[in-house]
């Protein structure tokens, strides 16, 4: 028997059934839509996806007639007793409630949305996102009163994809995070890109905003302003629904969810979990986390259908790698933020790399690569990708790459496909590789943006070398800076004092870091290229309305 039937539970059903033909399987699903496509539900309510059937393409029939598995819609199972091997289960369209039995047992119950503490968040202007049903409701508001402002709390995935939508159909949308950034799992240093891009296309963002209480035409914060809302959306994360299982017994990880081993074991003989209800590890150290992705919850749920059966499949862990649009700008991620690493207690690396996907010539547009490496062994710990065209491949190539236990000098040796419609000749990802290692073995330290800001404040002696044309230092510079072009840096030499610490810097980082190079040849010690150049300290420290050309 299975509890669930979207991506985790439908996956473990038919991978049971290819594993034997000799099984009875049985699905209970509280919901009426099953097998759907989560992630395509932004679209379909800003009308990019026309139907919603797109997104709904598999039914009871569709399982029984292809697997020879039943899966009964509006059967909500109520409790577990594992000494019985058997489930109360409640048919809600009769509500007759009845007794089934199990020789194995699969939970994929899921997750549920976060409803945050606030005074009106269940009037009927306020909606989640979760599934089909929630979806609908969204659909069919819109269009029955026609809202003309909208206000999402949080800023996640599912909260970006919709303020998109939302935008297309011509509403107004503000976006309310509590935090001091938006899009929580990313390093605030590249959390500025998305929040410029939101911004430039009309979207209001108030960062460190806290939500009290929502009426029929307003959001009101703690800091007592009132926002115009007709619609509301609440995108403030997920939770495990476990409470099925707690209830039978099963033990939750430190996350939450439930604790599962490699074979998607809990710890009561013959139950199974998979899916969005269950605590993941981390393929780089194996700590526990819990990222609840479609992705995973597929490979989850293969494995604990081949499980139950007698198969041999094993979890391997995830890296979190997740990635979303946000009007035409793709953002990326795989592995451990600067952040999380730190946090884990790894004395990290990091850089900031924007280069083109391709040729300019043939219209190649930046990407800004965060490269996080560990220190001590030189492995990739993390990567975070902002651009328009090729980011996908890249954050792919790093996923790869960390999986298998990379270090930062190996990305140079990958033999990766070159063609100038597709990629530059050394590709940013093998360029990322190249700046990590020159930091690690080769003592072409980087400085940050945040950590130079500290440097200028502190009372620290130091030397801030703009190498750019007299002509971009005129129009913006970091202040404090001296301009000295690359052209006349090595006459200059003599004028620098060689003791303290020199920071060179130019657009992007390519030409700050061929002046450190000549600062080191030349003996000093303490020298420093700036990660991203002025572009990245800009938009970290100075705001400026750019973006990535």
């Amino acid at each position: 028997v299975i509890i669930g039937a979207v991506a985790a539970g439908t996956s473990a059903a038919a991978k049971a059934r290819r594993n034997s033909e000799e099984l009875e399987i049985a699905v209970y699903e509280k919901d009426t839509y099953i097998s759907y496509s989560g992630c395509g539900m932004p679209y379909y309510i800003g009308g990019e996806v026309e139907s919603a059937d797109a997104l709904t393409p598999r039914d009871p029939y569709f399982f029984r007639s292809k697997y020879n598995v039943d899966i009964l819609i509006g059967h909500e199972v109520l409790s577990i007793n594992p000494k019985e091997k058997k489930l109360e289960v409640k048919n809600l369209f009769t509500e007759e409630v009845f007794f089934d039995y199990y020789d194995k047992l699969i939970i994929a119950t899921g997750a549920k949305s976060v409803i945050p503490p606030i005074r009106g968040a269940d009037n009927t202007n306020v909606f989640t996102l979760r599934n089909i049903n929630d979806m609908n409701k969204i659909k069919e508001y819109i269009a029955g009163k026609r809202p003309k402002t909208a206000v999402i709390v949080g800023t996640g995935f599912i909260g970006l994809e919709v303020c998109e939508n939302l935008k297309k159909l011509g509403i107004e949308v503000t976006m309310a995070e509590r935090l001091p950034q938006v899009t929580p799992g990313l390093d605030g240093d590249m959390a500025v890109y998305v929040e410029e891009h939101l911004k430039a296309n009309g979207v209001e963002v108030i960062t460190n905003a806290l939500v009290t209480e929502i009426t029929d035409t307003s959001v009101m914060l703690a800091n007592g302003r009132s926002i115009l809302a007709d619609m509301i959306l609440l995108s403030t994360g997920v939770r495990p629904d476990t409470a099925l299982a707690k209830k039978a017994g099963i033990e939750l990880g430190i996350s939450g969810a439930i604790k599962v081993d490699k074979k998607m074991r809990t710890n009561v003989e013959d139950i199974y979990a998979c899916g969005d209800c269950i605590e993941q590890f981390s393929v780089i150290n194996g700590k526990p986390l819990y990222r609840p992705l479609g992705s995973t919850a597929n490979k989850t749920g293969r494995i604990a259908g081949d499980c139950a059966t007698g198969g041999s499949l094993e979890f391997r862990g995830i890296l979190g790698t997740g990635i979303f649009k946000i009007f035409d700008l793709a953002v990326a991620q795989t592995g451990l933020s600067e952040r999380e690493a730190r946090d884990q207690g790894y004395d990290v690396v990091v850089c900031h790399n924007i280069k083109p996907n391709k040729p300019e010539y043939i219209g190649g547009k930046e990407i800004v690569i965060k490269g996080i490496a560990d220190k001590v062994t030189g492995l990739l710990l993390g990567v975070q990708i902002i651009g328009y065209e090729g980011v996908d491949k890249r954050i792919d190539v790093f996923a790869t790459a960390i999986t298998f236990k990379a270090k930062a000098e190996d990305l140079f040796h990958l033999d990766l496909a070159y063609a100038p419609p597709f990629a530059t000749t050394k590709d940013p990802v093998m360029y990322t590789g190249m700046i990590l290692d020159n930091i690690l073995s080769r003592g072409r330290k980087l400085i940050t943006a945040q950590e130079l800001e500290a440097l200028i404040k502190s009372e620290e002696k130091y030397q801030l070398i703009d190498t750019r044309v007299k002509k971009q230092y005129e129009k913006g510079h970091i202040r404090t800076a001296i301009n000295i072009p690359h052209t006349d840096f090595r006459a200059a030499i003599p004028q620098l004092d060689k003791e303290v610490v020199t920071v060179t810097y130019c657009n992007k980082g390519t030409t700050g870091n061929a002046t450190q190079n000549i600062l080191i040849n030349h003996g000093f010690k303490r020298a420093y290229a700036l990660s991203g150049g002025f572009k990245q300290y800009s938009i970290v420290f100075l705001k400026e309305k750019t973006s990535l050309k």
